[in-house]
């Protein structure tokens, strides 16, 4: 997702968020199988360090760096507004999920964890960040959001 003219002017790796997009894809992949709703809690308190706190501070995040880091990823540059944008499209995800398994609405559960995962694995899979694609539209529309 290389675009000539960067909406913020922070970057972030792609690399690092791709793999954190497959952790929370097995994670809610392996919550559907389980139906263990701590997973959930986790996923929450991931999301919740790294949009609200320090990004550095999120435990997938720092196994995604750790990944890269090893593997020696080539780093891969990205608008870093398009991708915490991203995130909270992901926390509400979360949220959605952990809200029908508290109400036992398991198909409608089943629905948004098949949306979610659709739009991570895209990330993961094609390097096709839906969130992104959202934030570059509104963006256009509205230059002063998420300033």
């Amino acid at each position: 997702m290389s675009y000539s003219c960067p909406m913020t002017f922070e970057k972030v790796d792609s690399n690092i968020s791709r793999l954190n997009s497959l952790f929370v894809s097995i994670l809610v992949i392996t919550y559907l199988i389980t139906s263990n709703i701590f997973l959930l809690y986790f996923l929450v308190f991931d999301f919740s360090i790294r949009l609200f706190v320090q990004k550095k501070a999120s435990p997938l995040y720092l196994t995604s760096q750790l990944i890269t880091v090893s593997l020696k990823f080539a780093e891969k540059l990205t608008d870093a507004g398009a991708k915490r944008l991203a995130a909270y499209f992901g926390l509400l995800f979360v949220l959605l999920l952990l809200l029908t398994h508290l109400l036992n609405l398991w198909y409608l559960s089943l629905g948004v964890a098949v949306i979610f995962l659709s739009c991570s694995l895209l990330d993961v899979i094609f390097n096709y960040c839906l969130g992104c694609k959202i934030y570059f539209i509104v963006k256009k529309i509205y230059p002063k959001f998420m300033l």
